[in-house]
């Protein structure tokens, strides 16, 4: 068996061929027409029976955000045959993963002799585009070279000026048919620190005496995001494949499993517990408002990113917003720019049992590491410790940042351990600048140390 590299995204659903034919429902059917190696039409099915419309449709499946590339395989290994197939396949991935201005964004890469990025993510967000883009990518032939073309597509495909949105899962599927003719695990490697999700779906896999032609036998575990089974798929051969559509599309949409696109700036929650006592002042706690949104903005915060809650406390306790409030960036500045100061006594322990409860609570068991940063400036006139020990022990790292007259014991007692890099203490409010910085480093370590 020659090698042959595939490299296909998550997508899903079927073709409309003309007439009304479900590929899910006809099995036999859509064999059939994969046996011939033609590409599946997108023709509209005759007029007669009404549609059924589907509601707002340009945004796409919201449930389904990723941005992927389809990095496929063009070279003389495949075959014009066996192209056209792959690109039935792809199609039908496409189809089911509900492309659309707020769902799952596609490109497609092809990989010969040197990788040519046939569209980008930004050129098509509807379906019906994108099977048109694909049906028109034309047979490259050459080597396959597909360890270069995932490199290539890992570093000049998912950009910014390409479409690449912050927050969305960035994945490549890379099929392979047989074994690769060259080495991936260096590219796998460069995706990752890339921040990119490599699956890998293998097609035939060599035969036991076949073996001795494959340069590394352990190629998939070495490419793949994670060796952890999630990211690998096989496929038996080419024909029958509409069976293999929708758990390949599942896998894609599960964005809490992709691993390589966590990082502590968008796979953690942090809430704010904001001192809003009489001894602050309106004009310092404008200035604790303003560290507040200077640590939230370095953070990526969407409905599958970051998450950002606020609470303020006197004796009594008021939640400005929850994690599932705002999902955007600008949103929270804006809110944390308009909250209004309380004014009145400092219990800053039972502030600490109410965010717990109340605001890490309904998010317990989501995928997100949880932080709380306190900022106080004085006394409590409860205990702090018990509260604090509790919200450790829920799995929330705590730092606490006290400024004036709070005491440096109570500040201790509050932070995570090591003490000495949890717990923070100035003498003005100004001086909560440059302590932001601090925060953000933290949480960034402690957020690796996690992952390790």
């Amino acid at each position: 068996m020659s090698p042959a590299w595939i490299s296909v995204l998550y997508l899903g659903g079927y073709f409309l061929l003309p007439g009304p034919v479900s590929c899910e429902g006809s099995e036999g059917k859509s064999r059939a027409l994969e046996a011939t190696g033609r590409a599946v039409s997108t023709a509209h099915p005759p007029a007669g029976k009404r549609q059924k419309k589907t509601p707002n449709k340009k945004a796409g499946n919201k449930d389904c955000k990723a941005d992927i590339a389809f990095l496929i395989d063009g070279s003389f290994n495949i075959g014009q045959r066996r192209f056209n197939l792959q690109k039935n396949f792809v199609g039908k991935v496409a189809l089911m993963l509900g492309i659309g201005t707020e769902g799952p964004h596609v490109g497609l890469v092809q990989a010969s002799e040197h990788p040519k990025i046939e569209f980008f993510l930004k050129n098509f967000t509807s379906a019906k585009d994108v099977l048109f883009a694909i049906k028109e990518v034309g047979f490259r032939g050459g080597n396959s070279n597909t360890g270069k073309a995932l490199k290539h597509t890992a570093q000049k495909f998912f950009s910014a000026d390409s479409g690449v949105r912050k927050g969305i899962p960035k994945v490549v599927v890379v099929f392979i048919d047989g074994w690769p003719s060259d080495d991936i695990e260096e590219a796998g490697i460069v995706a990752r620190e890339f921040g990119v999700n490599v699956f890998i779906v293998s097609v035939a896999k060599p035969i036991p005496e076949e073996l001795g032609m494959v340069q590394d036998v352990g190629f998939v575990d070495k490419a793949v995001c994670r060796n952890n089974g999630f990211f690998s798929y096989h496929i038996p051969s080419w024909f029958g494949t509409t069976k293999y559509v929708k758990p390949l599309v599942q896998k894609l949409c599960t964005h809490e499993q992709m691993m390589c696109s966590k990082t502590c700036y968008n796979s953690v929650n942090i809430a704010f517990l904001i001192d809003g006592s009489s001894s602050v002042g309106d004009s310092n706690f404008r200035l604790m408002l303003e560290f507040v949104s200077n640590i939230a903005k370095t953070f990526e915060i969407s409905d599958i990113g970051a998450k950002i809650a606020a609470v303020q406390f006197t004796y009594d306790q008021r939640t400005e917003f929850s994690f599932t409030d705002y999902t955007t960036k600008e949103n929270v500045l804006a809110v944390i720019r308009n909250i209004r100061y309380m004014s009145g006594g400092t219990a800053t322990g039972d502030a600490i049992s109410f965010t717990v409860r109340n605001v890490f609570g309904p998010i317990r068991d989501g995928p997100n590491k949880n932080f709380l940063v306190i900022v106080t400036d004085g006394q409590s006139y409860d205990d702090v410790q018990a509260p604090a020990a509790a919200a450790h022990k829920a799995g929330i790292t705590v730092y606490s940042i006290g400024v004036a007259w709070a005491p440096l014991d109570d500040l201790k007692d509050m932070a995570s351990e090591p003490k000495e890099t949890h717990a923070f203490f100035t003498r003005e409010f100004s001086g909560l600048e440059q302590i932001a910085t601090d925060i953000i480093r933290g949480i960034c370590r402690d957020f690796l140390e996690a992952q390790q």
